[in-house]
């Protein structure tokens, strides 16, 4: 095994591809100007954290396999302008995960929202089954030890496919490079405005997405969702060489706080969720898994780390926390809990952390998404939408944004904090919120304290 080097090791997805490495046998270096946890602790956990935060040019050498290339790095990174003048094969994280693969049955996950738990329902399933595979998802998942597998012998790689741009010197969203033989669209709702300025540029990467598959595969859809299914209808009639299969919302019901999908019990909920076991089914059923056993291993699913992730449970209260940051995400999180416990009040706190959300021009996207919250908050801080160098925003434009008139608005943390705890509990569940973590709160402690 040879030697790579990573140029911005932190990143989420970079810094799993890293341990990955590590794990197969690779020599690993990087380095980065900042890294947070999770991903400090778990490169220091693997011998993988870098001395000292910085760029250092001189880790840059010809006996170097390969350098992979971070998003957050940028276009005149001395590491990557070194490389480049030594003519080192440069790849981002998608380039190497689709070289990898060449040899492998590649499925990508693509969509607004509900990647990472499809994702996660599908590898739960086939590690159920004993199908070796090899995978790349968004978060931790209960039973793997790493979020990126590269195993050169497995037959099947199951990517997590994200739309946002591939790196610094390749502005093509991720999901463009992978070239599935099977592809799920499981919805799409306008996201990353900073690169994607209108709906339908957004709306153009998945056309591109569907029309990257390969010969002889299939592209699974959301038939519910019209922009989804504008282009599943157009796949089907314009590549004979492929698959269109659809899929939607199945039946269920919910008895006694336990959804049932047909008969069988689930531990997830919500109709999202639901929507979410017809694409893993769909997908697992063309991997060849007898539908059987899909139902009998979708039954112990837990759900994603971050995704409706109950964390705290007490008498009459229970606490989620979800990565819901968008306006379709809050919408669909808040009625899943709604629904499944409809005699509690529901109290929905989210945080506006992303780019599009603490936009100006986005607000107004989030009209009605928090009005089956008996209680909605949101949270921002101004110094990070100063950070992120965009124009400030006020509490009277949040307020206008959401259209809810008794919508609670906090830019202080421990206010926040000091309020919740000072509610009544007993009867009503927190939802909470964020793609972030409200500026530091330990909101497992504020669960547990809440919960009793």
């Amino acid at each position: 095994m040879g030697r790579i080097h990573f140029i911005a090791i932190g990143g989420s997805a970079m810094h799993n591809l890293a341990i990955a490495l590590h794990l197969s046998g690779y020599t690993v270096s990087g380095s980065d100007d900042e890294i947070f946890d999770p991903a400090k602790s778990r490169l220091a956990q693997y011998g993988l954290l870098p001395a000292q935060a910085g760029w250092f040019p001189e880790k840059i050498d010809t006996g170097l396999e390969a350098v992979i290339l971070g998003m957050h790095a940028r276009e005149d990174n001395p590491e990557l302008l070194r490389a480049k003048a030594l003519g080192l094969k440069i790849y981002s994280y998608p380039e190497y995960l689709y070289e990898q693969s060449r040899r492998q049955t590649r499925v990508v996950i693509g969509g607004s929202h509900g990647k990472t738990t499809v994702t996660a329902m599908i590898l739960h399933v086939l590690k159920g089954v004993g199908m070796n595979c090899n995978y790349m998802v968004g978060a931790p998942l209960a039973g793997f030890d790493v979020m990126v597998r590269l195993d050169p012998t497995a037959p099947v790689m199951v990517i997590e496919g994200d739309e946002y741009l591939t790196s610094p010197i390749d502005r093509r969203p991720k999901f463009h490079l992978y070239h599935p033989h099977i592809a799920v669209i499981n919805g799409i709702a306008w996201d990353h405005i900073n690169v994607f300025p209108t709906f339908d540029i957004y709306t153009e990467q998945f056309d591109i997405f569907a029309r990257s598959v390969e010969q002889g595969g299939k592209l699974i859809y959301y038939a519910g969702d019209p922009e989804v299914k504008r282009i599943g209808e157009t796949f089907a009639s314009e590549r004979q060489d492929a698959e269109a299969v659809a899929y939607g919302v199945p039946d269920y019901r919910i008895d006694n706080g336990i959804t049932y999908w047909h008969d069988t019990p689930l531990q997830v909920f919500g109709r999202h969720n639901l929507q979410n076991i017809e694409a893993a089914k769909a997908v697992c059923l063309a991997l060849g898994v007898a539908e059987a056993d899909f139902v009998r291993l979708i039954a112990g699913f837990k759900g994603a780390s971050r995704r409706l992730e109950r964390i705290a449970d007490g008498q009459g209260t229970t606490v989620f926390k979800d990565f819901a940051h968008s306006p379709s995400k809050l919408e669909a999180t808040i009625q899943a809990v709604k629904e499944q416990f409809p005699e509690r009040k529901l109290v929905a706190c989210m945080e506006l952390h992303t780019f599009s959300s603490l936009s100006r021009e986005f607000l107004s996207h989030y009209k009605g998404c928090m009005d089956k919250a008996d209680v909605a908050v949101v949270y921002y801080n101004p110094h990070a939408i100063a950070h992120k160098k965009l124009p400030p925003i006020t509490d009277d434009m949040v307020f206008e944004g959401f259209g809810r008139a008794d919508l609670q608005v906090y830019h202080d943390s421990a206010a926040l904090t000091a309020d919740l705890k000072s509610r009544a509990w007993q009867g009503t569940n927190l939802l909470w919120m964020t793609s972030g973590n409200f500026d530091g709160v330990d909101e497992r402690a504020l669960a547990r304290e809440i919960a009793g």
